[in-house]
């Protein structure tokens, strides 16, 4: 769903908004028009800098993105930040002013993803024909600065589970060999009802990366009833916040094997802490609506950029019209002193 597709007919019509989530043509024009004929709306989602440290072997290509990135920031009228992490980041790294930064609501489909596509068909399959066993599931794209490597470390203390991967990747071939002889399943790319289904078949879902921005896969794994252990990395505590660790899901210290495991196999063994877990979870999640979401963009943080870009344009016009008046006076009274 895109922002114009819930904006009332009757709403009268505002400057045009450039929103860089979902254009990508248009931004020179924002960054040197002055003033911009658009109040500019930039989204900020990765975190380019954690990636370099995977990537060494490019060089200074990346000096490119991380500039050009940060004057998008710069020259938007407003920022919207999937975390209050990448808020607090960015204030840090003064790329823009912190009035100017808004947290861009989670959203999750509550419905795509539930507990009631829970499926023995695709718990086979995601388990390689061994159902009763433990399960863990990721989801996601299969990428280095994913820290996936971490969960090989998990899966040699735990020779009872299975894991299932789903995505896919540059990095995949990495990880099947990695992964090669131990009870681990690549399922590559899943969508609709069957990527439904892998979520609410597992019993705990695991994210070790610790360079998400939000962690829109933790949402849908919650939404489908599955406990999340994840790294306190990024923006996965703001999905779930201090007070409600081991309440709707479970943190660990990122890279700390002992302190994942002590989360993760009581949630294995248990079933019934596995069931509530996952059931506070499920609830938790049905307070993340997508409409809301959007309503809240649309009718507050667009506002607020239009807002920000009037000023703009009133503060780079103001001596402009001046200046004409002066050359061009409506009437004798005119005074340009």
């Amino acid at each position: 769903m895109t922002i114009t597709e819930v904006r009332p007919e009757e709403e009268e019509e505002g400057p045009p908004l450039l929103d860089t989530e979902n254009n990508s043509s248009p931004r020179r024009i924002a960054l040197f028009v002055e003033p911009s004929p658009f109040a500019y709306v930039s989204g900020y989602k990765n975190r380019f800098q954690n990636f370099i440290r995977y990537l060494r072997e490019m060089g200074d290509e990346f000096s490119l993105p991380l500039v050009s990135e940060e004057f998008l920031h710069r020259a938007a009228d407003l920022t919207l930040v999937p975390s209050a992490a990448i808020a607090r980041d960015l204030q840090a790294a003064r790329v823009t002013a912190a009035n100017k930064i808004r947290l861009w609501n989670k959203g999750v489909d509550s419905e795509g993803f539930h507990p009631r596509f829970r499926s023995h068909e695709m718990r086979i399959r995601l388990t390689n024909g061994e159902p009763e066993r433990p399960l863990i599931v990721h989801v996601g794209r299969l990428g280095v600065e994913k820290s996936l490597d971490f969960l090989k470390s998990i899966m040699d203390k735990l020779p009872e589970a299975r894991i299932a991967f789903i995505g896919d990747g540059p990095y995949r071939e990495d990880l099947e060999k990695m992964f090669s002889g131990m009870p681990a399943v690549f399922t590559g790319m899943l969508g609709g009802e069957e990527l439904s289904q892998a979520y609410a078949s597992g019993d705990v879902f695991v994210m070790p990366s610790e360079s998400e921005t939000l962690g829109l896969v933790v949402l849908e794994a919650m939404s489908s009833g599955l406990p999340v252990v994840a790294a306190r990395a990024g923006g996965i505590p703001d999905i779930i916040p201090a007070d409600q660790e081991g309440k709707t899901s479970f943190l660990y210290n990122p890279g700390d094997v002992d302190d994942c495991l002590s989360k993760l196999q009581p949630l294995l063994h248990n079933q019934e802490l596995r069931e509530a877990i996952g059931k506070a979870a499920r609830e938790e999640m049905e307070k993340y609506d997508w409409k809301a979401a959007t309503r809240k963009i649309r009718n507050e943080q667009y506002n607020a950029a239009i807002w920000f870009w009037r000023k703009k344009r009133a503060q780079f016009l103001g001596p402009v019209q001046w200046l004409i008046k002066c050359i061009f006076p409506p009437s004798p009274e005119v005074n340009c002193r």
